[in-house]
């Protein structure tokens, strides 16, 4: 049998043992053009267009949650389906805070309020990053306090108001000592996670670079950890203030607390609502200075933003 030549034209059968890639049937035509010819224009074209989308903005989507509570509300007390004494209306509750605003008694608690939240705060904040520091970058800290740590996280912080009161009376300092211990626990435990969540070879590498103990910790092991004491610093401010509803209902004569209290005995769900709201918008707003905060302390630092 005998075997015609190949033309110019004509191409050979693929070869199924040949480990080159095939090409597209329009391309493999243009190389076997004669060289005379021109080679025709192939034109390739995607095969599916994108689409636009229209997409609503982050702040919107962030506060469409609560607007839309606040909605369902404001609805299930106009229709009657949510009666006054069960729980006032938003109108009543927006009556109420203008009228505590304007003869000086919401404001007043909230600067009593936040003093409290404040200098709790603050004491706490101080206690944890010793004790963090101390547990995070010396194995005797860890064995001697962690171990403590967390036989007294266990223990519920409200719980200890009765001892507080034993110990410190009834004036300010069981309010400020009960917003501190709740804040010490967050903090403590985040930051200390954070210092040993550090890369061991990083350790070593700035070893290696001539980094002494304390050019350790300011360069590797505090940066390291950064991330991780700003969730517990999230975390401490949300829990000073729930501590604050706690204390302020022992013996309080000023704070939102003390607006509770005197709202409770008249069952007054206006004025409670409109603590809890206030309660609400300041922790929010610490939280919202936390995130700014870690924006600009983490610029170097890339993060996951999440899909869109």
């Amino acid at each position: 049998m005998t075997t015609k030549p190949l033309g110019p034209t004509a191409t050979a059968p693929p070869d199924e043992d040949d480990p080159t890639p095939k090409t597209d049937s329009a391309l493999s035509k243009l190389s076997t053009l004669p060289k005379d010819e021109p080679a025709p224009r192939v034109t390739i074209r995607g095969t599916a267009r994108t689409a636009r989308r229209l997409t609503v903005p982050r702040p919107v989507r962030r506060t469409a949650g609560p607007v839309g509570l606040v909605l369902l509300w404001f609805l299930t007390s106009a229709t009657g389906v949510l009666p006054e004494s069960v729980l006032a209306s938003p109108m009543d509750v927006l009556d109420q805070a203008v009228e505590l605003t304007k003869n000086g008694e919401l404001p007043g608690a909230i600067a009593a309020s936040g003093r409290r939240a404040a200098t709790g705060f603050l004491i706490g904040a101080v206690i944890a990053l010793s004790l963090s520091l101390l547990a995070g970058l010396f194995r005797l800290g860890e064995d001697v306090i962690d171990s403590s740590m967390g036989m007294f996280r266990a223990i519920p912080w409200v719980g200890l108001i009765p001892l507080f009161i034993v110990w410190f009376g009834i004036e300010e300092t069981p309010k400020i000592a009960l917003v501190a211990l709740g804040v010490t626990y967050p903090l403590y435990f985040n930051i200390y996670g954070g210092i040993r969540s550090t890369d061991s070879q990083l350790v070593e590498a700035a070893r290696m670079m001539g980094l002494g103990r304390l050019g350790l910790i300011r360069y590797v092991i505090l940066p390291s950890a950064l991330p991780g004491a700003l969730v517990g610093l999230r975390y401490a401010l949300s829990t000073a203030w729930l501590a604050l509803v706690f204390a302020e209902q022992v013996n309080a004569d000023a704070g939102l607390g003390y607006l509770m209290s005197n709202a409770q005995q008249y069952f007054r769900t206006d004025i409670i609502v409109l603590c809890l709201a206030v309660y609400a918008l300041l922790g929010l707003a610490c939280d919202f200075a936390v995130r700014i905060l870690s924006r600009r302390l983490l610029t170097w630092r890339a993060n996951f933003d999440g899909e869109a």
